[in-house]
């Protein structure tokens, strides 16, 4: 009785090894190639010009939510004292932005690529990364 036992317990794991052999070889197994593509973004150089008399001032705009908080321009002091900075944006977009100057005063780019209007009854600076 325990060599009938024995040889019906082999039977049954051949079955379920058959049985497993045969659910893997209808299994589609999929591979799926994953590449990571580095962003190109530009590097673009905002002025503002000395003449507007600031004690500081911020980008806002499209690209940082119009946070006034992110992105400050620094005084060229080499220079002609304007204000600049760089930001890396990214191209074959075109973003609205202003200049916050001493947290109170809203000024736009005196030679944006155009203005729009915006929903406060003023107008929006405009820049086409390409």
């Amino acid at each position: 009785m325990a060599v009938e036992r024995a040889a019906n317990a082999r039977a049954a794991n051949a079955r379920t090894a058959k049985a497993r052999a045969v659910k893997a070889s209808t299994v589609k197994v999929r591979t799926v190639k994953a590449r990571t593509v580095k962003a190109r973004t530009v590097k673009v150089t905002f002025t503002l010009p000395a003449d507007v008399q600031a004690e500081s001032v911020a980008l806002c705009g499209d690209f940082n939510d119009w946070s006034a908080e992110n992105i400050k321009l620094a005084r060229d002091g080499d220079g002609d004292g304007s204000w600049r900075v760089t930001v890396a944006l990214q191209p074959g977009h075109s973003y609205r932005y202003r200049y916050l100057v001493d947290g109170e005063r809203w000024e736009n780019a005196w030679h944006a690529d155009r203005y729009v209007p915006n929903p406060y009854g003023g107008d929006d600076s405009v820049i086409l990364v390409e």
